[in-house]
């Protein structure tokens, strides 16, 4: 199917679509293992008596992207998550061939368990990552660029904070604070670019959940001790509250982006990880926010950014708050920042800030 039969499509269907894939999402899952395992049965001696479970888990998983992809009609969401997904299995010893094969089926299954009228949607976005899946590669390139600013800091960083080290972490941020290096560059070379790589790794399987989470929670505590610095800037009048959809649980995103606006003038009010729209909403009227920053990590998360912004925008003392998106999914797919109904979204936390200023300098003129 074309771009220009993609554009016909009625919005409707496609959400109807992703609505019948998520409100059924166990069942289907269910259908597309049995289905893997009845055609494939050597599966099971392939991958061992937990291959079927966890089988099971990757398929509700990998549903909930597919959905959302749908609903926004957008083919290079979901292709991007199935090139990270390939990356994972490679390294966790699954074949290429045999996630291929579960591509092939789940189509297969979407088209006998659902509407005929949702086949075209489905296959808009489903169809091009099975095309691309042969020549998506196993690897990906580290973040850790030799030729970046701030290069040998940021490895010096990362490595403590492998070691599980977060003394030697801080005292090497502190340190290059005591330097002279601006705390933005720290964000933005070693911060950003740490957690980026931290990713990576476990993407590729060489570190565990628990050393990712631990590398984070470092991060977070060492970009607490130099609030002082940060905050310390003579504030203007303007305002943001930033935070993150219910069930965003990757919250550092969202606070770097706050104190850019802090370290700019702004006062900010970071609401955090998973905060209810009800309390979003509150905290905008009660503040009298200029700006919302909202943040969404995943894909499967977009349905709560549009889903907020539509409550914010039904809020009489909201109407005049500028609406900026930023995240992964919104980096992936340039336009979707539209579709969810917002006014701007901002590649990384260098520009969100001339963004705002500028949108609220074309809202005052």
């Amino acid at each position: 199917m074309s771009a220009i039969d993609l554009v016909k499509m009625p919005i409707t269907v496609q959400r109807e679509a992703a609505e019948s894939i998520l409100s059924r999402c166990l069942e289907l899952a269910d259908a597309l293992v049995s289905l893997e395992f009845e055609l494939h049965p050597e599966l099971e001696t392939r991958y061992g008596e937990t291959g079927r479970e966890k089988a099971l888990q990757d398929a509700s998983y990998h549903l909930p992207f597919l959905a959302q992809a749908v609903a926004a009609g957008n083919p290079a969401l979901f292709a991007d998550y199935i090139g990270w997904v390939k990356v994972v299995l490679a390294q966790r010893g699954v074949l290429s061939s045999d996630l291929l094969f579960h591509l092939q089926c789940l189509r297969d299954v979407l088209h006998t368990s659902l509407a005929a009228e949702y086949r075209p949607a489905i296959d808009i976005v489903l169809d091009p990552a099975l095309a691309a899946l042969p020549e998506m590669p196993e690897q990906i390139p580290s973040f850790m660029d030799s030729g970046s600013p701030h290069a040998a800091l940021a490895h010096q960083y990362l490595q403590a904070l492998l070691r599980c080290d977060r003394q030697s972490a801080s005292r090497i941020i502190q340190d290059a604070v005591d330097r002279g290096i601006p705390v933005k560059d720290l964000y933005l070379h070693v911060f950003q670019r740490g957690q980026y790589e931290i990713g990576r790794l476990w993407q590729l399987n060489q570190i565990s959940v628990a050393q990712e989470h631990y590398c984070t929670a470092a991060t977070q505590m060492i970009i607490s001790q130099l609030y002082p610095r940060i905050f310390s800037v003579r504030k203007s009048t303007k305002s943001i509250v930033a935070g993150c959809v219910t069930g965003d649980l990757h919250e550092l995103g969202g606070r770097m982006i706050a104190d850019f606006f802090e370290m700019a003038g702004w006062n900010s009010y970071y609401l955090g990880a998973s905060t209810p729209p009800e309390s979003v909403v509150d905290i905008v009227v009660q503040k009298k926010a200029d700006v919302l920053g909202i943040s969404a990590t995943m894909t499967h998360h977009v349905r709560q950014v549009e889903s907020l912004i539509s409550r914010v925008r039904a809020t009489p003392e909201c109407r005049e708050v500028i609406i900026l998106v930023g995240g992964y999914p919104f980096n992936v797919a340039p336009d979707l920042w539209q579709q969810v109904g917002a006014d701007g979204h901002a590649q990384d936390a260098a520009t969100v800030v001339a963004l705002a200023e500028q949108l609220m300098e074309q809202r005052a003129a």
